[in-house]
């Protein structure tokens, strides 16, 4: 890593909730709750099913999937980040949040967990880094443990609007690089998902019902000009999970 990249990312995490997320303060529990609900469907199947197998959110924010976890039962969380901003707000969350480097983080608890989450964070990774990130994660998981991650789509129409919707974005992935990219890094089990509306209420109802109709045309399109669907991961974002091997 550059002395360049340290210090314009420095520069920039110092104070990443007020000037990028534009967050002075959590969000109310009911905000941060609904933002969780379509995560019961992303996540379904990929959870531990101990309650007490330890889970670490890397680059937590601040605190969102901190919450998910312990409202649904889980006791051995932890999170790290590196905006000391971002830590202050998820601390109040949870106390078991650490400022620091991520990847300094997972090297110091090798073999430890059975999951951890990496959501919205490897497209800040240059390419070089991200597979040291991997390197990292592979070895901070048990044997059999699973990763999750999420990240804008680069098979997404709309991924430009993500990709360069924050500054310190170095790349933008499709499923079958991430997954070539895990793969590389040991890993093993890819399993990739959209995240687009999830009925919970007459709205999201409404909106997936709309985006079931979206996604044929987007398919449609892909179709004609290619022969082929592509990944069929069409959403914004999409989130992954795979298996330390």
């Amino acid at each position: 890593m550059t002395n360049e990249i340290l210090k314009y990312r420095e520069r920039i995490y110092r104070k990443y909730s007020t000037n990028v997320q534009r967050i002075s303060a959590v969000p109310g529990d009911s905000e941060i709750d609904r933002w969780g609900l379509p995560y019961d469907s992303y996540f379904r199947g990929w959870l531990p099913e101990d309650k007490k197998a330890p889970i670490a959110d890397i680059g937590c924010g601040f605190g969102r999937l901190l919450r998910f976890f312990t409202k649904r039962g889980y006791v051995n969380v932890r999170g790290v980040d590196i905006s000391p901003e971002q830590v202050e707000l998820a601390r109040r969350i949870i106390s078991s949040v650490e400022l620091g480097d991520v990847i300094e983080f997972l090297r110091n608890h090798e073999n430890e967990f059975a999951l951890i989450t990496a959501l919205d964070i490897v497209e800040h990774f240059t390419k070089a880094e991200v597979l040291t990130f991997l390197d990292a994660c592979r070895a901070a998981l048990r044997p059999g443990g699973a990763l999750i991650l999420q990240t804008p789509n680069a098979d997404s129409p709309w991924s430009f609007a993500i990709r360069y919707g924050d500054f310190t974005h170095e790349i933008c992935y499709g499923p079958q690089v991430l997954r070539t990219l895990v793969e590389i890094g040991g890993f093993g089990h890819f399993e990739a998902r959209e995240e687009g509306p999830v009925p919970h209420g007459f709205v999201s109802l409404v909106r997936a019902a709309l985006w079931r109709f979206l996604r044929a045309g987007v398919m449609f399109r892909n179709m004609v000009e290619t022969g082929s669907a592509g990944s069929g991961i069409y959403t914004r974002v999409f989130i992954a999970r795979c298996l330390r091997i």
